[in-house]
């Protein structure tokens, strides 16, 4: 008996050890941006030098020693990890903040309201231009930010975005979950497909490509056009402009009346214009745009997404006409609907902003939707109604932008007194290195003082504050 006993107990042992172990390759993590951890060691490096230049030789040794183990011990324990159900972050700091905060540092899936991603060109060289994506997932008044950089990101990217509604995800989080894949894979398949590299493309661009005229395409030239869609839009979030135009020209002679194909060509053609400054490629992607919309064939998700880069692009005026055509002609859906309060919020309508966002309360598919879309039209309610709401709020923008604009202004102020410290410690004239070790502290003191501020002030004022108060 004691000997099956042990067996049994020995298999349930197994069982949870190989549960354990499956949960922990499920689990994908991601660190965090350093740039805040590089920004206090700047902040130790510097003021640690400071007492050191004052005489308080060991007090500096003691804080530069402190600082310099504990941060990047932070740092490195610092990640934002999903286990398939919850993203969570890990680090040692924001769970400290967490308990003294008594505030959560999870947030299910089912819970996430927003998804957002940001491009950043972060390399330009020839005609690729390499994009570093920031990503922020909000959700019950919290936000988890990841960039990508690694192999990560990707992972991370497929996984949640796939896990969440398309209505929460923007165009370019849309764009990552179907088309993100690694930039050596998507050389390799260009090449595959024969398509020249970006130096032999530079000077061969295709001018007259909206001009092609082809009125029927067979069902394989269609599929093959297809092939090339998908080719076409992993250069292009990979950084290869100049290939993936040239697979979209390719995807276009084959099948040009594909409105998907017209508009993804028109996002690329204008992020390739952008990195140039190249005026008239805008105005030929903003007619590539019309284009597409006058072949979309009355597909609602793809005119919708249209709305969404006109306004994206600045064009709030096409953009409200195309949402407005998708109600009319098809039907009331959620993008269209709550594309159109955010042209109405930037246009300072609030009452058409509160009609949109109550539409889109009602036509939401998940409570999370339901959750953020109430919540926006009870506050911008709030805004229309309340005078000395809308008053407090005015202000705190007000503030807000002050603060962002003067921590620009302080931190330059800082780094033009570095020199005078060097000039100073170097030339040992103890006035100027006094002067600009003065001008640097202060200003850094500053400069944290007001990142505390604008983190304070990025909040809304809770609406039941004033009745609070009366």
């Amino acid at each position: 008996m004691g000997n099956i006993s042990t067996a049994k107990a020995a298999e349930v042992s197994g069982k949870e050890s190989s549960a354990e172990t499956k949960k922990d390759e499920n689990l994908l993590m991601i660190r965090v941006s350093p740039n805040s951890y590089f920004a206090a060691l700047f902040l130790s490096a510097f003021f640690s030098a400071m007492l050191f230049y004052l005489g308080y030789d060991h007090l500096s040794a003691v804080f530069f020693s402190l600082s310099w183990l504990s941060v990047p011990l932070f740092l490195w324990s610092d990640y934002i990890s999903f286990d398939g159900k919850r993203i969570a972050r890990t680090g040692i700091l924001p769970k400290f903040w967490a308990t003294v905060n008594n505030s959560r540092s999870r947030l299910k899936i089912s819970d996430i309201e927003q998804v957002e991603t940001h491009a950043l060109r972060a390399l330009k060289r020839g005609g690729n231009v390499f994009y570093r994506y920031r990503t922020s997932v909000k959700g019950k008044g919290q936000e988890f930010v990841f960039a990508s950089g690694s192999e990560d990101y990707r992972k991370m990217v497929q996984a949640i975005f796939t896990l969440v509604p398309e209505n929460i995800l923007d165009n370019r989080s849309i764009e990552l979950r179907d088309y993100l894949s690694e930039p050596k894979e998507a050389l390799m398949k260009a090449e595959f497909a024969r398509i020249p590299s970006a130096e032999v493309l530079e000077n061969s661009f295709d001018k007259h490509l909206l001009k092609n005229q082809k009125l029927k395409s067979s069902s394989e030239e269609e599929e093959q056009a297809e092939d090339l869609r998908v080719l076409a839009n992993e250069l292009r979030l990979s950084g290869y402009l100049l290939q993936s135009l040239e697979a979209f020209r390719r995807a276009l002679v084959l099948n040009p009346k594909d409105g998907w194909i017209l508009f993804e060509f028109a996002r690329c053609l204008h992020s390739f214009a952008s990195s140039e400054k190249n005026g008239k490629l805008q105005k030929k992607a903003l007619a590539a745009l019309r284009l597409a919309e006058k072949r979309s064939n009355g597909d609602g998700e793809l005119l919708s997404r249209l709305g969404e880069t006109y306004f994206q692009f600045g064009d709030y005026h096409r953009a409200r006409k195309v949402f407005q055509n998708v109600i009319d002609s098809i039907g009331e859906n959620f993008r269209s609907v709550r594309g159109l309060a955010e042209i109405a919020l930037r246009e300072g309508k609030i009452a058409y902003v509160i009609h949109h966002f109550a539409t889109a309360n009602r036509l939401a598919e998940t409570t999370a939707l339901r959750r953020w879309t109430r919540d926006e039209t009870e506050y911008f309610t709030k805004l229309n109604d309340d005078e000395d709401y809308m008053d407090l709020e005015i202000s705190r923008i007000n503030m807000l932008e002050t603060l962002e604009t003067s921590k620009k202004t302080v931190l330059k102020i800082a780094l033009f007194a570095f020199p005078a410290i060097l000039i100073g410690v170097v030339g040992e004239d103890a006035l100027i290195a006094n002067i600009g070790w003065t001008i640097a502290s202060i200003s850094l003191v500053i400069w944290v003082g007001i990142i505390i501020g604008v983190n304070l002030f990025a909040e809304r004022i809770p609406l039941d504050l004033i009745e609070e108060e009366e």
